[in-house]
């Protein structure tokens, strides 16, 4: 009986796939768990620019078990199928399984197998037709992943040295951030003006109250009052009544774009989160291909959408309906995301998956249902005689759902209004102003910056929640509520990159170079001449620039602020927490305070040597957690204290090291645990040690490492992430 192997990406896409194809003594499902190879951190051996730009690849130490197994799987069967995702990044993985197992001497040649959808008319579908790997498609991502490497690599290394050690810079997420900037300058920038929202309160002869709202917002308090003074004394009536019918048509079924942006706003969920959760929905079978920028429907699908609205919600709402994709380079997804079995209302293992699926599936059927009639109103009232603005107040009613039935989270608050005629008179109750002042631009949301980044052109779609979140995590914005603002230091380093790097932050450039790699995945452009033609001005211009003073004066602080040391002058600067004044006469004088003029207290030596380096002492410092204990020679010596004061040892040994101890640390992610020798010893875990040892048998014996406090649901969990005991609810289903 032949004998095939499955090649996916993650163990639970593997089950999901094992299921639909039933026969075991045929089919073996394994998955790579993400990429196989990847460039190493030496940057000098990853990519041989001379020889054309030629990347070395190197297997994580570890994803060596999975290869090694994969190896002796494949050499045991008859063929091997690569079914990973069906875009760029899963064709890469695809061809680096391949090189792997064909390096290692197997005869057969590994072929690829797509879908988008985990079906088992889908996955028997693509076995029937397998195909080469799309060189193409593999030389563009490699194309992305090497200019991302050049250039965070080349410019985050100038950024060292010119601004402060530690920071970077990407090519697409540079450009995100300066968006964020530029928007926060508009804010700084905005003068409010002044103006009154005046309102009048009405009463009909048939005693209905409602409220009518100037249509003219004045600018100065002498027309407020006149306004106020005519409408208290004049007589009041309906001049005008508008009712018009208007249709509200349903929108496209969502992209990867879209999805992140409604998911934002209806349930406050970051891209990151909403990629991760429909992530989940797609390899357990589903929702289709969620990286995708068509809003494209098979027939198929079409077919089972219209069965299930005539239904649910009766056959005189279906409407054909096909929507153009916005972008003009839709990748490979061919279809947008939908439900792959369109009688589940409800799918799902987390309350997260139960929304996304409902509302993948709202939209779904939504997007091929009749327009929604809503009937708006209009009533316009004044004084008989004077001369003030009309008052206006607007009404609208739903008069036929259509769509609305399927998404009716889509709904408008309806604003039912008065029956009035033209002309009937009214008995002003009370009429009065507001005082407010126009606001400036608003700071973007997530939702907002993916949408800001889409019409741009910056980045694509399986890039958006990963740009957001790098910026995040680098410290360069931050949140407040939902909106994200730029740190000092992301303000700093996109000046930085503005004033020396302009031509590669700009909206063209980037846009421009997203539609070469689009050309190169359609096999319209070379690999190297893209990256030649990109690359040599580039290092050129990074050359030129390592001549430059490094940054070390921001301007001037407020001439009332003084030093509080020497008294003199001071001046702002960049530190690991943002802005600060240091003395002007640093490092004559090493007076600080904050960026709001509070005394900074300086390292205090305590008496003692420092033990690692001999040479420096050891010094009291305030950071952002508190006070501890380090090295006068930091940044060369990365000495610090272990005593009581600064950590909170858990009791349980490192099983890394052997002599040091899990002690408690906080981080910008909050508390987590690592080893009391760090940076000698770099384990570390995301919660307390319980003090066991995992006992889960792996193919190389017991896991061994350290089991961690989890939930109320999950009490205990391995702290290795790759063991399967990481995840125990996963193992109690199997």
């Amino acid at each position: 009986m032949k004998k095939s192997l499955i090649i996916v990406e993650s163990p639970t896409k593997a089950k999901t796939v094992a299921k639909f194809l039933g026969d075991k003594s045929s089919y073996i499902v394994k998955a790579s768990v993400g990429h196989i190879r990847d460039l190493p951190k030496n940057n000098k051996k990853a990519i041989d620019i001379e020889g054309g730009f030629v990347p070395h690849y190197e297997i994580p130490p570890n994803k060596q078990e999975i290869v090694d197994e994969l190896k002796i799987l494949a050499k045991e069967s008859d063929e091997v199928l690569l079914a990973t995702d069906p875009d760029r990044e899963g064709e890469a993985i695809a061809w680096h399984i391949s090189e792997l197992l064909q390096h290692d001497g197997l005869s057969k040649k590994p072929k690829r197998i797509v879908f988008h959808e985990i079906t088992k008319s889908a996955i028997d579908e693509a076995i029937k037709n397998p195909r080469d790997i799309d060189q193409n498609l593999r030389i563009a991502q490699e194309a992305r992943r090497v200019l991302d490497r050049l250039v965070g690599y080349d410019l985050s290394g100038l950024i060292w040295k010119k601004v402060r050690y530690g920071l970077s810079a990407g090519r697409v997420q540079s450009p995100a951030l300066r968006i964020i900037v530029e928007r926060e300058r508009e804010i700084q920038k905005f003068n409010p003006e002044t103006f009154w929202v005046i309102t009048a309160d009405l009463k009909t002869k048939n005693n209905d109250h409602f409220t009518l709202t100037c249509s003219e917002e004045p600018r100065d308090k002498k027309t407020v009052d006149d306004i106020l003074g005519q409408g208290k004394k004049g007589q009041w009536k309906i001049v005008d009544l508008k009712a018009t019918e208007v249709k509200r048509a349903p929108r496209a079924p969502f992209t990867t774009s879209t999805i992140q942006q409604t998911a934002s706003s209806r349930f406050g969920f970051t891209p990151s989160r909403t990629m991760r959760t429909a992530q989940k929905l797609y390899e357990a079978g589903h929702i289709t291909y969620m990286r995708t920028d068509s809003t494209n429907l098979s027939q198929e699908a079409l077919a089972h959408i219209k069965d299930t609205i005539s239904k649910e919600f009766g056959s005189k709402l279906i409407q054909a309906r096909f929507y153009k994709t916005k972008s003009k380079n839709a990748q490979e997804a061919h279809e947008a995301i939908r439900p792959s079995v369109f009688s589940k209302k409800s799918a799902g293992t987390t309350e997260d998956q139960k929304k996304l699926y409902t509302l993948i599936w709202q939209r779904t059927l939504a997007s091929q249902m009749t327009d929604a009639k809503i009937l708006r109103t209009k009533i316009t009232a004044n004084i008989t005689k004077g001369t003030i603005p009309n008052f206006t107040v607007n009404g609208s009613h739903i008069i036929d759902q259509g769509w609305l039935l399927a998404d009716p989270t889509a709904k408008n608050e309806e604003v039912d209004l008065p029956k009035v005629t033209s002309q009937d008179p009214l008995d002003l109750e009370k009429i009065s102003s507001l005082e407010k002042e126009t606001q400036p631009p608003p700071r973007y949301t997530e939702a907002g910056l993916v949408k800001e980044l889409e019409k741009r052109g910056i980045g694509r779609p399986s890039t958006y929640a990963s740009i957001i979140k790098t910026i995040e995590v680098r410290g360069y914005v931050e949140k407040e509520g939902r909106a994200l603002r730029p740190t000092d230091t992301g303000e700093v380093v996109s000046k930085f990159l503005e004033d020396n790097f302009a031509k590669y932050i700009s909206d063209s450039f980037t846009a421009e170079l997203e539609d070469q790699l689009d050309e190169i995945a359609s096999g319209k452009r070379e690999y190297k001449k893209t990256l030649e033609d990109f690359y040599t001005p580039f290092s050129k211009d990074i050359k030129s620039k390592e001549k430059i003073k490094k940054i070390t004066n921001l301007g001037d602080a407020d001439e009332k602020i003084k030093c509080p040391v020497c008294g003199k002058k001071m001046i702002i600067k960049l530190g690991r927490s943002g802005k600060f004044l240091s003395c002007s006469t640093f490092p004559d004088c090493t007076g600080a305070r904050t960026i709001d003029g509070k005394e900074l207290a300086g390292p205090k030596e305590i008496g003692e040597k420092c033990p690692d380096c001999k040479d420096g002492q050891q010094v009291e410092r305030e950071g952002r957690f508190g006070k501890f204990i380090s090295c006068s020679n930091y940044p060369k010596c990365k000495f610090i204290k272990n005593s009581e004061n600064n950590q909170n040892s858990s009791g349980v040994a490192c099983p890394v090291c052997k002599n040091g101890e899990m002690v408690e640390r906080r981080g910008r992610f909050g508390i987590f645990y690592s080893c009391s020798n760090y940076p000698k010893c770099k384990n570390a875990m995301k919660a307390k040690p319980t003090g066991r040892n995992c006992d889960y048998q792996r193919e190389s014996g017991k896991c061994g490492a350290l089991m961690m406090a989890g939930t109320k649901t999950i009490p205990e969990r391995c702290s290795d992430k790759t063991c399967p005991n990481h995840n125990p609810h996963k193992l109690d289903k199997e």
